[in-house]
């Protein structure tokens, strides 16, 4: 409720926004705001608006203040493969029953070269690249590629010698995790009857998320699986030598673009430089993903992020946590953004 605090304390030192200001909170974020699209539609008129701006997402790897004038989308998508009908001893069966732990790790490694470039048909094909104005942005975003290796622990990262900020130009295909049968302590010499695997699929501009699901599901079959949406029935057991069981979340959604040339979007970097009193961030686009193409669909609005928290937070990870100053920070910039001319 940040952006309350930051009205409150334009109201109690007695000054005017100099625009109308609505508010919106939605809950249903972190499961896909399956609803939001009805709620916009529902109440259009209420909504009308030229500019939503969003809360969200943390500041510059640098520490700076930072504006992100897009979001990626996103649709997560799950994979089963199978082997025998229930887990076998390893010593009886093993080097005959087929494991469907190996089934799956190669079916996953088909789909990406060693760069991290995807490899499944037609995947690129309708990224509309960034603009000229996006790009100057781009080259004037601080380098962190380097202290972010030291600061996360790995020497070569994906991207084919693209920055991590350049990288947001493209759609992504990431391993949420993967799991089949048990490790550790708890681990049995089996040959374990089912692996799966979730996915996330990060969608730009121009890209559909329903047709990038079909297209993983086209490379699933072109590497000699039948797909099913349940699970094999005994028949197809024995019909099929490769199974895999493939599914789309409903919550997928699609990237959002604002120029970030637009007489609006100028006016809303002046107003973050101003309370920041120093050089800020300007971004194309966010690296994570929020359904805002549905406000500039449906309501015909602008849309710009505020970035909030410490880049170190942990998001959706152990420990998530927020730096204070982080917190006092944005509620001066949001009350600019309130005031900005």
């Amino acid at each position: 409720m940040l952006i309350l605090n930051a009205y409150d304390a334009l109201v109690q030192n007695h000054i005017q926004p100099t625009s109308n200001i609505k508010f919106f909170f939605e809950g249903e974020e972190e499961i896909g705001s399956l609803h939001l699209g009805e709620i916009l539609e529902t109440h259009r008129e209420l909504l009308r608006s030229d500019l939503w701006i969003i809360a969200d997402g943390p500041v510059h790897q640098s520490g700076l203040p930072m504006l992100d004038f897009g979001v990626r989308g996103d649709v997560n998508m799950e994979i089963t493969t199978y082997g025998p009908k229930r887990p076998l001893h390893s010593g009886h069966y093993g080097n005959w029953a087929p494991n469907p732990a190996f089934l799956l790790v190669r079916l996953l490694a088909s789909m990406k070269d060693e760069n991290g470039r995807v490899t499944i048909k037609g995947f690129y094909d309708d990224v509309i690249p960034f603009s000229d104005s996006e790009k100057r942005a781009m080259a004037a975003i601080p380098p962190v590629d380097e202290l972010l290796k030291k600061e996360l622990g790995f020497i070569r990262p994906e991207g084919g010698g693209k920055t991590l900020y350049e990288v947001y130009e493209y759609p992504s295909l990431n391993v949420n995790g993967i799991r089949s049968a048990d490790v550790g302590k708890d681990a049995r010499n089996v040959i374990p009857a089912e692996a799966t695997a979730t996915l996330d699929l990060r969608q730009v501009l121009g890209t559909d998320y329903k047709k990038q699901v079909q297209r993983v599901i086209g490379h699933i079959n072109a590497q000699g699986f039948y797909v099913t949406e349940k699970d094999p029935t005994a028949e197809e057991r024995q019909r099929y030598e490769k199974i895999a069981k493939v599914t789309a979340d409903e919550g997928g959604y699609n990237a959002q673009r604002t120029p970030i040339d637009l007489p609006i979007s100028q006016s809303v970097i002046a107003a973050v430089k101003s309370a920041a009193d120093g050089p800020i961030v300007v971004a194309p686009t966010s690296g994570g993903s929020l359904p805002l193409y549905l406000i500039e669909e449906q309501l015909n609005a602008k849309v710009i992020t505020l970035g909030i928290v410490n880049h170190d937070n942990n998001q959706h990870a152990e420990n998530e946590n927020v730096r204070i100053q982080n917190l006092w920070d944005s509620l001066e910039q949001l009350a600019a953004i309130m005031t900005m001319k």
